[in-house]
């Protein structure tokens, strides 16, 4: 059994990094006129603005900000960098409250060489230490664990088990998880612990695009959904089946898609999200 196909638009949110050549108001007109529903905001979107106005401009055109990307990067072999993330992160947490997006997805760090147990100790430090800020702007904590290939320096986060771990260890409503199904679609417990999250009422985005096969590039080129090989449908019904009823994230790094014309990207982009999400 897998979900029935999508019928419209109104559960669809982008990232600002998928069409990353286009500046702020671009993307929120364009999304805006090809009746997409929600953005989530890069911070490289966000550099030299003002993000009280930024915010405006997005609901202005519309559109519903999701969550902000990204906040983490919490390991360090150093006391030091402990404590520089540590400051970069609440000054995250800030943009978001100003910004007034719900929700930061955290990418959540690793040093190379440090055991991968020491840095999901450091991890699990970060998220605490930081979260008492975050209950007070309101704004909610997302782990993404990442693909393995990512665990050297990227995240020590590698499996939904090990992000649904750290969720429930750190039992709090301000923290839960981003399941990004680049990153998760090859885990053989993923329909487990999909509704493991959906018990724990953990599950707070859904990240989409497809694995292309052969892929030329493990970061930039992710592929539009139905070009690759991910059982989308099959896991948005597990996905679904655990409660989850925001929206669908179209996330794509690509730096093929990045250098056309971005106009017919969007295009194809909903297009894809309705014929194969």
């Amino acid at each position: 059994m897998t979900a029935a196909p999508l019928r419209d638009t109104s559960r669809l949110c982008i990232h600002t990094v998928t069409t990353k050549p286009w500046s702020l108001e671009e993307a929120a007109q364009a999304y805006s006129n090809a009746g997409v529903s929600g953005i989530t905001v890069w911070r490289d979107a966000l550099e030299g603005r003002d993000i009280t106005a930024s915010g405006q401009l997005l609901r202005d055109s519309g559109l519903e900000i999701i969550s902000l990307c990204r906040g983490g990067f919490f390991p360090g072999a150093a006391k030091a960098e402990r404590e520089d993330s540590l400051t970069d992160n609440r000054r995250i947490i800030e943009i978001a409250h100003d910004l007034e997006a719900p929700l930061i997805v955290l990418v959540c760090g690793a040093v190379p060489g440090q055991p991968l147990e020491q840095s999901r100790t450091q991890i699990r430090d970060g998220i605490e230490a930081i979260l008492p800020d975050a209950e007070a702007a309101g704004v909610r904590l997302a782990i993404e664990p990442l693909h393995p290939m990512y665990a050297d320096n990227r995240s020590a986060i590698n499996t939904l088990g090990q992000a649904n771990d750290m969720a429930e260890a750190i039992d709090s409503s301000s923290v839960g998880i981003a399941v990004d199904v680049y990153h998760l679609w090859w885990d053989p417990d993923l329909e487990t612990e999909i509704a493991r999250c959906g018990r724990h009422g953990n599950l707070l985005a859904y990240h989409i695009c497809d694995w292309k096969t052969p892929t030329t590039d493990l970061l930039l080129d992710r592929g539009l959904m139905g070009e690759g090989c991910i059982p989308l449908r099959r896991i948005r019904e597990w996905v679904e089946a655990a409660g989850f009823s925001g929206h669908h994230e179209v996330e794509i790094f690509s730096k093929s898609y990045w250098e056309g014309d971005q106009h017919e990207f969007l295009n194809n982009i909903t297009e894809a999200y309705l014929q194969h999400s």
